[in-house]
């Protein structure tokens, strides 16, 4: 699975007084379809911390091209861009209902040992799920 797609409603919460969604909040949706490419291969990001493994993000860049407006319904694609080594890199698009593209963003996160804070290549399990 290469590609996930999530979708969800703007909260009141997340927009500033114009009803507008706060630039800052686009790195948590970019969070959330990231957790849930995850759970569709059948990982849980809370299990694989668990285990000793965590996931930093060491690169974060969004085009951010069009609003989302508080109670607009959004989806956040996201695509690996490559077979993951060391780093996993991701690519998405935010849409809106009207298909407008709103962000274009690209992500780069290091999987890490957690107890050694040291990078390691990506576990086999993520790589074995990514071949079937």
């Amino acid at each position: 699975m290469k590609c996930n797609t999530i979708s969800f409603r703007v909260r009141y919460g997340e927009t500033d007084q114009m009803g507008v969604v706060y630039h800052g909040n686009y790195a948590q949706y970019l969070e959330m379809g990231r957790v849930e490419w995850l759970r569709k291969l059948g990982i849980s990001y809370k299990e694989m911390e668990e285990n000793g493994i965590m996931l930093p993000v060491i690169n974060l860049n969004i085009k951010y091209l069009k609003s989302a407006y508080y109670d607009d319904l959004i989806f956040v694609k996201t695509i690996l861009k490559k077979t993951p080594s060391v780093r996993i890199e991701f690519n998405y698009i935010i849409t809106n209902e009207k298909e407008e593209v709103l962000v274009e963003a690209n992500t780069v996160l290091a999987f890490m040992n957690v107890s050694k804070k040291r990078p390691i290549k990506c576990p086999d399990f993520i790589l074995d799920r990514l071949d079937s």
